[in-house]
């Protein structure tokens, strides 16, 4: 048996008594701690609280203005310069393709060969019945010039040499339609082989020798393409072209010549094609389905390189402008509604946003037209991090390259 249980019952009750009185001193000099840090880390708190944040750090560039040429890349397709579907202008048996598929000709290389022995049968037919008038005349005029003689004597009436001379100007006439008859005749003898009409590559033949062919039928014998020079289509919406006329009028754009532009075209498989052509021709009417209108360039093709129905990509120079303010691109961002915007470091060192007018793209920079002007700041770097009315810290950077 313990001590403590020998006591007495008093002695007890004290002992537990002094210790809880001990428990309530170490529990009210904690509390007496803790609202003393309580009542020191108040101020501290709300002097951190009233001090201004710390200016967040960004990277700029200065904008300056240049003057560049201005370009635009537009979609296209190549076709021939010209395209002649031949066809036959006399009928008849065709007796030898004079050609081969695919190979270059010029003009006047005869295709195809057609019996020309009915023709030839035509001509001479066209030659006797020539003679024959023509021996007819020489009767006729004999007959006119004796009774001319004989009128001046009166040995012969008035009527007969009336008569006369008008048998020699129907034969006359008869010698004129026969000379027209035997012309047609030799045209049509050399119809008979199919020349073509123009220079270029010639395609698939449709018939064969042997073939009945018949004058201006609807199927052409071969169709020969003129490849070089080369045609390219290209469409442009109407919109832009009003800008640019809008740009050309108030002297924003300087064009060398008001209807022609150099163009440059990119490949289907990327490559650029390494000869310049020239915009020559824009169509005046706009395309009702697309809002677009049509753009004609010429391009030099001595290598057969393009052919017709390629889908190509021109880079045409629609001017060169000296009022160009280049932004880099991922310092224009987007709103909402998809209209363009950046940022601006002012003289404060605040930012502000802009709205932005940029229709185009110069390699990796936007070309700004409204919206900002040359020695603003713009931020290029940092972003994500502000928006209007932060302040920040500006770091230069020296070029506009991307």
């Amino acid at each position: 048996m313990s001590r403590l249980s020998g006591e007495p019952p008093r002695v007890a009750t004290r002992a537990i008594l002094a210790s809880a009185a001990w428990r309530a001193r170490i529990l009210a000099l904690g509390l007496a701690g803790v609202a003393a840090a309580g009542c020191d880390e108040s101020p501290m708190r709300a002097a951190a609280s009233s001090a201004p944040p710390a200016p967040v750090a960004v990277t700029v560039v200065t904008l300056e203005r240049r003057e560049i040429p201005v370009t635009s890349v537009l979609p296209g397709r190549t076709a021939p310069y010209r395209a002649a579907e031949v066809r036959p202008q006399v009928g008849g048996v065709l007796r030898e393709r004079l050609f081969t598929e695919g190979e270059s000709v010029a003009a006047g290389h005869p295709l195809f060969q057609i019996d020309p022995a009915p023709f030839e049968a035509a001509v001479r037919r066209a030659e006797a019945a020539l003679t024959r008038i023509e021996a007819a005349e020489r009767v006729a005029l004999s007959t006119a010039n004796r009774l001319r003689a004989l009128a001046r004597v009166q040995a012969v009436s008035e009527q007969n040499l009336e008569n006369a001379e008008a048998t020699l100007r129907q034969v006359q006439a008869d010698i004129i339609s026969s000379r027209a008859a035997l012309e047609t005749a030799r045209i049509d003898l050399g119809y008979t082989r199919v020349a073509s009409p123009i220079a270029g590559r010639t395609g698939r033949a449709t018939v064969t020798p042997g073939a009945l062919v018949t004058a201006n039928q609807s199927t052409a014998l071969v169709t020969v393409t003129q490849l070089d020079p080369i045609l390219v289509d290209l469409t442009q919406p109407s919109a832009v072209l009003l800008q640019q006329r809008r740009d050309v009028e108030s002297g924003a754009l300087r064009r060398p010549s008001a209807d022609r532009a150099t163009a440059r075209l990119v490949l289907e498989d990327g490559s650029e094609y390494p000869h310049a052509g020239e915009v020559q021709f824009s169509e005046v009417i706009v395309d009702q389905g697309t809002g677009s209108v049509t753009l004609r360039a010429v391009f030099p093709n001595p290598d057969q390189l393009l052919l017709p129905g390629m889908f190509v990509r021109a880079r045409v120079e629609e001017g060169v402008t000296d009022r160009a303010i280049l932004v880099p691109q991922r310092a224009v961002l987007r709103t909402p509604r998809g209209e363009p915007m950046a940022f601006v470091v002012n003289a404060e060192g605040v930012v502000e946003s802009r709205m932005l007018r940029a229709s185009r793209t110069v390699g990796n920079d936007w070309l700004v037209t409204q919206g900002l002007a040359e020695g603003e700041r713009v931020v290029i770097e940092g972003l994500q991090r502000i928006r209007a009315g932060t302040r920040v810290q500006a770091r230069e950077r020296a070029t506009t390259g991307s």
